[in-house]
């Protein structure tokens, strides 16, 4: 017996990995975010699966439905929204799982900002623009922030913000920011990103607020900086004719010499 942890995507239901997809349809047990898993996604259980949704229910409930099934012998699928390496809540889960010695597998889905950028068409890091990105949120009730993380000490970078759960304290990301990239600086809301209602919200840190509706309450990111919509950049030198590189060498004494045969 198994717990699978898998990234479910950020809401449309065919960005589920086909891993993903696999292990869904094994597992008699399934535990999933119902706040923000999509139905669609469920229809890749197999017949009969438990379907257990832990919106209501507290960790201690969560590990308890996990070790009945472990009892049973039955592979479990632990379904959260985006991707598990951020804010998913799967760290404290492990940790328990581990200390029961019950084995575990994670497999990674596509996040949020990848389908906010998409949405978008944007590329976040461009040459002699940004090469950053920095994934961060603002503190909230569940969690918060490390003094050093702040929206201001990130700003100085100068790098592409992409904001998580923070809509709601808009006002106070916009004054956190302005002074560090000025109030001209692109800014795009994404809510929903990949569902068939998502939204998508462009601005600047000046206009961005009153752009911005009452009803974009949650499941936005927020993403900040210069490489948003931008077209003054350089281009990259991997696809530059004279580059030299392992797959296409350049010069008398090229890097990598072609081989032969």
């Amino acid at each position: 017996m198994t717990v699978h942890f898998i990234g479910a995507g950020p809401g449309a239901a065919d960005l589920l990995t086909l891993r993903g997809c696999d292990i869904l349809a094994s597992c008699q047990t399934c535990l999933y975010a119902g706040s923000l898993i999509p139905e669609e996604i469920l229809s890749h259980c197999p017949e009969g699966v438990n379907l257990i949704n832990t919106a209501p229910i507290d960790l201690d409930k969560i590990i308890e439905h996990i070790e009945e099934a472990h009892e049973k012998g039955h592979d479990v699928a632990r379904l959260h929204s985006g991707d598990l390496s951020v804010w998913s809540a799967m760290g404290e889960q492990l940790r328990r799982l581990k200390a029961t010695g019950i084995p575990f597998s994670v497999t990674p889905g596509v996040p949020s900002f990848a389908a906010a950028a998409a949405a978008l068409g944007a590329e976040l890091t461009l040459p002699e623009l940004v090469q950053s990105v920095v994934l961060t949120r603002t503190s909230g009730r569940a969690t918060a922030m490390p003094e050093s993380e702040s929206l201001g000490n990130f700003g100085r970078t100068g790098a592409t913000l992409c904001i998580h759960l923070s809509v709601h304290v808009l006002p106070k990301v916009i004054e956190e920011l302005a002074p560090h990239y000025g109030g001209d600086c692109p800014v795009a809301i994404v809510w929903r990103a990949s569902w068939p209602d998502q939204k998508i919200i462009h601005g600047t840190l000046e206009t961005i607020e009153a752009l911005t509706s009452d009803e974009i309450t949650r499941t936005a990111l927020i993403m900040v900086g210069r490489s948003l919509g931008a077209e003054k950049f350089g281009e990259s030198r991997l696809y530059a004719d004279d580059y030299d590189r392992r797959f296409r060498p350049r010069g008398i004494h090229p890097r990598f010499p072609e081989t032969k045969g």
